[in-house]
């Protein structure tokens, strides 16, 4: 978990872009966690941004 939002981001989009997968980044108490968005099963509320790497 990182407690930084623009690093979180930037983490998200590298996974996204070398595993050619869809990432949702979400907010917990712990701080932003990033994970394959078909795994995914949290509350939709906490869900900050979803990266798709085949994304213009």
């Amino acid at each position: 978990m990182a407690n930084n939002l623009d690093l979180a981001g930037q983490v998200a989009l590298d996974l996204a872009r070398t595993l050619m997968i869809c990432v949702t980044l979400f907010k917990s108490e712990l701080g932003y966690g990033v994970v394959p968005s078909d795994e995914f099963d949290g509350d939709p509320a906490t869900v900050i941004h979803i990266y798709d790497p085949y994304a213009a």
